[in-house]
């Protein structure tokens, strides 16, 4: 890319705004030049409205640190700043399907984290390597919207890609029913220990919003574009339990399946290595080259030593063995706040300039 595209981050300094604005630096294709936030932020520099509140392991890129703070809703002026926006606004689900389409009808297109846009007909919830054609129905939403080139494309939950994959990859042998209990970490609720330390040797059987998430949202990924609008797949039926337990990175899933066609779990492995997409296959520049790594010892996948596999864009998966009850069980792993939250969103920004949908104003 001979320019690299001028990148804004809507809801730049909390937690998720924060992950991208580090996973930007030094992109091959994208800057950042806008950071935009509320009210209570707009005006100072970048540094001074976050402060102490920095949450990244590496320390605050120095290319965003003079940037000044832009008003979120003033959206004219933050949409003539850049090419397009990921959002990453704390607000209620109304609002931000209404500030995410006031941005794409400024022909600025919005990459979103949020979930308010992910049961929308129109807008494609994609997660890149799996479904990255429901990206076509992109076009019947800029009818929608009277676009050109504005519009909207969303990444699904954290949660789901810790054993979301492994459905995709073994969809020949027909998943039919699975029961997962996700395991997920203080970050997806943008906290670290510092800021709830309640959660120390604590565990709470409940996250607002997430089991629904974790059951339907697959289903999404999973179905197929008909007449300008996402079908969600039929199947399989999941259920799901989720838990917040003490760990900062890294949501893990103990899953149990059945299949129409019972596979060797010989061919379940080959299916989960040999396993690609379009990152793999256009060589985008966040895909990890090993997208599901199968792990052989039974003390694994474990946070401490795989959360951050592929720089925490791949999914780790081990101890898959028959069950008697369901065909058989596995445990998954991903990380929560990069391929579960920005990196999945990168990922897609990429897949969508690779395709053509985001080019230069």
């Amino acid at each position: 890319m001979e320019q690299k595209l001028r990148v804004g981050v809507l809801g730049a300094t909390g937690m998720v705004g924060q992950r991208f604005i580090s996973l930007l630096e030094d992109h091959p294709w994208f800057e950042v030049v806008t950071v935009a936030a509320s009210e209570r932020s707009a005006g100072k520099t970048y540094e001074s409205a976050v402060l102490d509140r920095w949450k990244m392991a590496l320390p605050m890129p120095e290319s965003v640190k003079g940037l000044t703070v832009l008003n979120v809703n003033e959206v004219e002026k933050v949409a003539a700043t850049v090419d397009f926006v990921f959002s990453a606004v704390d607000m209620t689900k109304d609002e931000i399907r209404a500030i995410e389409e006031e941005y794409a009808k400024t022909e600025t297109p919005v990459v979103s984290n949020n979930s308010a846009h992910r049961w929308t007909p129109d807008v494609p919830m994609v997660v890149p390597e799996i479904n990255s054609e429901h990206f076509e129905v992109i076009e019947a939403q800029k009818k929608r919207l009277g676009t050109t080139r504005g519009f909207i494309a969303v990444k699904p939950n954290c949660s789901i890609q810790s054993y979301a994959p492994c459905l995709a990859a073994w969809k020949e042998f027909g998943p039919k029913e699975v029961v997962a209990t996700t395991y997920q970490a203080i970050s997806g609720a943008g906290k670290t220990f510092e800021d709830w330390p309640e959660m120390e040797g604590n565990i709470i059987p409940y996250i607002g919003g997430e089991e629904e998430k974790s059951e339907q949202e697959p289903l999404r990924v999973l179905g197929h574009v008909k007449d300008g609008q996402i079908v969600k797949a039929s199947f399989p039926k999941i259920t799901c339990q989720c838990v917040r337990v003490p760990v900062l990175d890294g949501h893990t899933a103990a899953v149990f399946i059945n299949f129409e066609k019972k596979p060797t779990k010989d061919q379940l492995i080959e299916k989960l290595l040999s396993y690609k997409g379009y990152p793999q296959e256009a060589k985008l520049p966040s895909a990890p080259k090993q997208f599901i790594q199968y792990l052989e010892e039974d003390n694994r996948p474990q946070v401490k030593l795989d959360v951050d596999f592929e720089k925490g864009m791949g999914v780790s998966i081990g101890r898959l063995r028959e069950d008697n009850i369901y065909d058989y069980k596995f445990i998954g792993l991903s990380h929560n706040t990069v391929r579960g939250a920005a990196g999945g969103a990168v990922l897609c920004a990429e897949a969508l300039t690779s395709k053509g949908y985001i080019k230069a104003k």
